[in-house]
């Protein structure tokens, strides 16, 4: 006799019901009413962000779905560090183009083992049937006043980013089958790991809170991500192109591929912000605590636009590097 297929409500309750004691649990009502309810604690604001990710634009149709089910949430806890907010709960809106239970076992392992790490409770959401997409929208809390926003960055501060941004690139381009020479296993790997797996720097985004004057997660390129922090700050930025942190792989690159991942790349979900001078031993001792990599790679200044600066900091180089729009494509 042919196994029947799971229905909408099957589905839900299968692979992401959560019992009593499974998970954190904060909302004053969850999953499985009409609308979830929480509140945040006294003297915090709520601070929420939504992201989509759509087979064949955002992720390969070959991609294990357990770090897709990681990166899907990922990418949206990436918003709420940008911000200095702590995680609270977020609801999944996943379109399917067929029920298939093993994807789906393994889908949710990869979403819920990310969220029980940030105790980010599951709300609710909604399935339904069409072309692979995932639409979750996640809610964390920030101290009123506190939260990190683009609009602050001051003449002079100094410009900072996180980890090692333009693996996930590289790992496209490999992909892609233009790289010359390829990337071997070993650089294949970890690339292919920092583009399906990135680490949300939640705890980095906390510590910021009174630091930074600005930030904003890089999902699009460091520089049109910075971009958006020198237009709501009315500012502008010299980079230095040979500050920038270059990870063991892409050290092993032509150095204008390495440009192109690290300015251009997108999809690194790394903290890119700015604070005062007065603000680096602290941050340089933040950046040991978390056992994270935090860099100097520019200064903010007052006339608009930006220049990036090689051979010694007394060499401009040419600026053609344009970051990702989804309309318009990308580098």
């Amino acid at each position: 006799m042919p196994r029947m297929s799971l229905g909408e409500f099957d589905l839900i309750a299968r692979y992401f019901h959560r019992p009593p004691g499974a998970g954190p649990r904060r909302a004053i009502v969850g999953n499985g009413d009409d609308c979830a309810v929480i509140a945040p604690a006294a003297g915090m604001q709520l601070a929420l962000s939504t992201d989509t990710l759509v087979e064949g634009r955002h992720f390969l149709s070959t991609v294990n779905p357990a770090r897709l089910g990681h990166k899907a949430l990922a990418v949206n806890l990436s918003d709420l560090a940008a911000c200095g907010a702590r995680p609270l709960g977020f609801t999944l809106a996943l379109t399917l183009p067929r029920v298939e239970e093993n994807w789906l076992a393994s889908f949710a392992r990869g979403l819920l083992d990310l969220a029980d790490k940030h105790d980010c409770e599951l709300l609710g959401g909604d399935t339904t049937a069409g072309p692979l997409a995932i639409g979750i929208t996640v809610f964390g809390e920030v101290p009123a006043g506190q939260a990190l926003l683009r609009g602050g960055a001051r003449v002079g501060d100094d410009i900072w980013v996180s980890g090692h941004p333009g693996e996930a690139r590289l790992a496209l381009e490999a992909f892609r089958g233009s790289l010359r020479p390829p990337l071997d296993g070993d650089a294949l790997e970890a690339c292919r790991l920092a583009m399906e797996c990135p680490t949300p720097r939640v705890a980095l985004g906390e510590g910021l809170r009174g630091r930074a004057s600005a930030a904003i997660d890089v999902s699009d390129g460091l520089l049109g991500d910075l971009g958006h922090i020198l237009a709501r700050s009315h500012v502008g930025a010299d980079l230095f192109a040979d500050d920038l942190p270059r990870s063991r792989w892409l050290l092993q690159r032509p150095d204008a591929e390495q440009l192109d991942c690290i300015l251009a790349g997108g999809d690194d979900y790394e903290l890119l912000f700015t604070a005062a001078p007065a603000q680096r031993t602290d941050i340089a001792a933040l950046g040991v605590n978390l056992s994270l990599p935090l860099t100097r790679i520019g200064r903010i200044r007052a006339e608009p636009g930006r220049t990036i600066w090689s051979a010694g900091r007394g060499q401009p180089l040419a600026d053609r590097w344009v970051s990702f729009d989804h309309f318009k494509g990308g580098a």
